[in-house]
C-alpha cells in the first residue's frame, strides 16, 4: 500500500466522521459560504510570475517543514508580494494542515485560496466552499472519470475555480472535460517520490490549450520556470522552496522579482 492508498483510506474515515458531526445543510449556514468567489485562473492568465504560494508544515516526503510559523503572516506575506493565489494544505494527520488554516488566511488576505486537499466526497467541495476556498484541487490518481465530472460540476455550481492534478498519460485522458478550469502536472512520482520537470514537459503538449496549465512541485529556480512558460505553462506550484525559509513572504518576494526582471 503505497502512502497515497493509506492517505485515502484515513479520509474516507475522517470524511464519515465529519458527516456526522456537521451536515451539508449546516455547511451551507457557514457565513463564508456566500462569499464571492475569485478566479484563480483568470489571475493566472494575467500574471507574469504564475506563482502560486504554498502553506504547508509538513509532508509525507519531507517529515517537518516548518512548524514555527503562523498562517496570518504567511498569507499577508504572500499578498504583499504579488503572488496569484494561495494554497493551503487542510489535511491534519498527513500535512500538518487544517480548515482553521483556510479561515485564517482567508481572514487575511484577498488572494484566491486553494484548498489543498484529498478530495473523495462532494461533501469536501460545500466544505471547502464554507471555510472561505476560491479554488478546490482534484487528484485524477485517487479518482475516477465519473467523480471527476461530478465533483468539478458541484464545484462549478459553486462558483469555485477547480484544479484538476495528473502525473502521467493515463490520468491526464481520462480527465479532460468542460468543467475544470486549471490542469496541472505533478512532477512528483507517488510511488518513489522522485521529482521531475521533465514529467511537466512531456505532458504539455497533450494538454488542450482551453485550461490554464500549472506546473506543481520540485520548482525552485526562476530558470525552471522560464523554461516552463516555454511549454505553455502559467501557473507554477510553490510550497517547499518558500515555506522552508524564516519568512516565505519575503522569499516568494525575491523570487518574484527576480522573474519579473
Amino acid at each position: 500500500m503505497t502512502i497515497l492508498d493509506k492517505i485515502v483510506v484515513d479520509k474516507h474515515k475522517e470524511v464519515d466522521l465529519k458527516k456526522s458531526i456537521i451536515s451539508i445543510k449546516q455547511l451551507e449556514q457557514f457565513p463564508l459560504f456566500e462569499n464571492d468567489t475569485v478566479s484563480l485562473a483568470n489571475q493566472l492568465r494575467h500574471s507574469n510570475s504564475g506563482i502560486i504560494a504554498e502553506h504547508k508544515r509538513r509532508s509525507p516526503s519531507k517529515s517537518v517543514i516548518n512548524q514555527s510559523l503562523n498562517v496570518q503572516d504567511i498569507a499577508s506575506g504572500y499578498e504583499t508580494a504579488g503572488v496569484c493565489g494561495m494554497s493551503v494544505l487542510t489535511d491534519g494527520k498527513y500535512f500538518g494542515g487544517s480548515l482553521d488554516d483556510l479561515i485564517i488566511a482567508r481572514a487575511s488576505c484577498h488572494l484566491p485560496l486553494l484548498r489543498k486537499e484529498f478530495i473523495i466526497d462532494p461533501y469536501q467541495i460545500v466544505e471547502a466552499k464554507a471555510h472561505g476556498a476560491d479554488v478546490i484541487l482534484l487528484i485524477a490518481a485517487i479518482l475516477t472519470r465519473d467523480d471527476i465530472k461530478t465533483f468539478s460540476e458541484l464545484a462549478k455550481s459553486l462558483n469555485l475555480d477547480v484544479l484538476l492534478e495528473v502525473h502521467n498519460e493515463e490520468e491526464l485522458h481520462k480527465s479532460i472535460m468542460p468543467s475544470l478550469d486549471m490542469l496541472g502536472v505533478n512532477n512528483r512520482n507517488l510511488k518513489t517520490f522522485e521529482v521531475s520537470t521533465q514529467t511537466s514537459k512531456d505532458l504539455s503538449t497533450l494538454i488542450p490549450n482551453d485550461f490554464v496549465k500549472v506546473s506543481e512541485s520540485g520548482i525552485s529556480s526562476v530558470e525552471t520556470i522560464k523554461d516552463l512558460k516555454t511549454y505553455g505553462y502559467q501557473g507554477f506550484l510553490i510550497g517547499e522552496n518558500f515555506m522552508k525559509t524564516d519568512n516565505p513572504g519575503k522569499s516568494a518576494t525575491q523570487f518574484i522579482n527576480q522573474i519579473e526582471s
